[in-house]
């Protein structure tokens, strides 16, 4: 018998049925769907941790998936493998007509989906991917000279005009499930067959309530409250829209908020339009500051033991929660590097290992905004007091006291450096390294 001609939708950064571009394309195909996701091993085999809580995170996702698609009557096949085998075989075993998946700016996704859609294409098989991940990408907002914003003020203007004149698509992707490949089914693969075990840590919910994000200008700044909506990582994995959220954003008057998913846009396309940024510093010149990377110090940071309280409480929530209030991730970020001179790079490596809702482009971009390398980034002779931060942030200690309750006692390190002297050794270093280019 002849194998049914099918399309596939590619799950990728996209784990949701609302509001999906691609699979909203596909199920208007005319062909049955066969949902696909694959655990990359070229990722996974990369990961440091066999209980990395982000794998535990999409193995839990994906088990809610396949329960919406089975409740259609189709299912959702989740393999694991390098992704080039993994198509190899599948265009082999169906008959694939096309393939659907959202668009992923990451230099390695670009570089395989290059390779997958040239394999795909010599099988015959059309590849068509989609805007999803954003509401606006790449190159969609620009100077008006076609050049990129390197600028978040500018870029923000550019990017609200843009929206008011194309409005926010809405993908009704759930209500066509019907349209799924019906009797399929597939077994989901067990953590442990690919080498990793269940992490213990909770993740958080994927709703933001209209008064949080209302209020968001005035309590985003303050971590001794839950005042940010810790929807990362439902944005990392696109397990909720960022039109959802903009939409939603607009409909209550929410600017503080929208601005911040405007953030995400901005570091998103500089690392479309300049991935040097991802080894290098966007700005040459500060590729030439002789970082002392003291391994002694680096460890203090990383374990919280400073000796100064708010980056001590910063780095023990990241520790003991994958999580670390944004503020705080600023303060960390602009000691590791200006107080302590360790290279932001390896800052950024620490961050990629242990957060949740870690993204390349907001990660890289916030390092080299906090070290001055980076795109509209805080000057080199900004260097932030992490006492004046604690008075103006956590006055009451209330954020300290949850995470160093230590504070304030014997027991708790003395200071790895002294603020004044590391000040001023940071700014002659950066001084002489730059050489009147900044």
């Amino acid at each position: 018998m002849p194998k049914p001609e099918i399309a596939v939708h590619w799950f990728r950064r996209d784990l949701r049925v609302e509001d999906n571009a691609a699979l909203h394309a596909a199920l208007l195909s005319g062909l049955p769907v066969l949902p696909l996701f694959i655990f990359d091993r070229n990722i996974l085999d990369k990961l440091n941790n066999r209980a990395d809580a982000r794998v535990s995170f999409l193995h839990q996702t994906l088990i809610g998936l396949k329960a919406k698609f089975r409740a259609a009557g189709s299912d959702l096949l989740a393999l694991h493998g390098n992704p080039e085998q993994v198509w190899k075989q599948l265009a082999e075993e169906y008959n694939i007509k096309a393939v659907y998946t959202n668009r992923d700016h990451e230099p390695y996704a670009r570089e395989r989906d290059t390779k997958i859609s040239e394999l795909l294409n010599s099988h015959g098989i059309g590849f068509y991917d989609f805007k999803d991940h954003t509401v606006f990408e790449r190159g969609e907002v620009c100077k008006d000279d076609g050049h990129p914003y390197t600028v978040y003020t500018p870029y923000s203007r550019k990017w609200k005009a843009r929206l008011a004149e194309n409005g926010i698509p809405d993908y009704l992707s759930e209500h066509l499930l019907g349209h799924a490949w019906q009797g399929f089914t597939a077994a989901m693969p067990e953590l442990e067959s690919m080498g990793f075990q269940r992490s213990a840590l909770e993740f958080p919910a994927d709703a933001i309530g209209v008064e949080l994000m209302q209020r968001y200008g005035e309590t985003r700044d303050i971590p001794g409250i839950r005042g940010t909506s810790r929807l990362g990582l439902h944005l990392r994995f696109g397990t909720i829209s960022a039109r959802s959220l903009a939409r939603r954003a607009l409909e209550v008057h929410a600017e503080k908020f929208l601005n911040e998913l405007i953030w995400r846009e901005f570091y998103l396309q500089i690392l479309w339009h300049f991935p040097h940024v991802v080894h290098q510093a966007f700005k040459p010149a500060y590729d030439r500051i002789p970082w002392l990377n003291n391994p002694d110090d680096f460890e203090r940071w990383k374990t919280g033991t400073t000796g100064y309280p708010i980056v001590d409480a910063g780095m023990r929530e990241l520790a003991t929660t994958g999580y670390m209030h944004n503020r705080v991730r600023m303060i960390t970020a602009a000691f590791l590097t200006k107080n302590l001179l360790i290279d932001w790079r390896l800052g950024e490596a620490w961050f990629a290992e242990q957060l949740l809702d870690f993204d390349l482009a907001s990660n890289n971009g916030g390092w080299q905004w906090a070290s001055g390398s980076g795109v509209d980034a805080a000057p080199y002779f900004r260097v932030f007091n992490p006492q004046l931060q604690t008075e103006k942030f956590d006055p009451q200690h209330r954020y300290i006291r949850q995470w160093v309750p230590e504070f304030g006692t014997p027991d708790y390190p003395r200071p790895v450096v002294d603020y004044a002297f590391s000040r001023q050794r940071c700014l002659d270093t950066y001084k002489k390294a730059l050489g009147g280019t900044e």
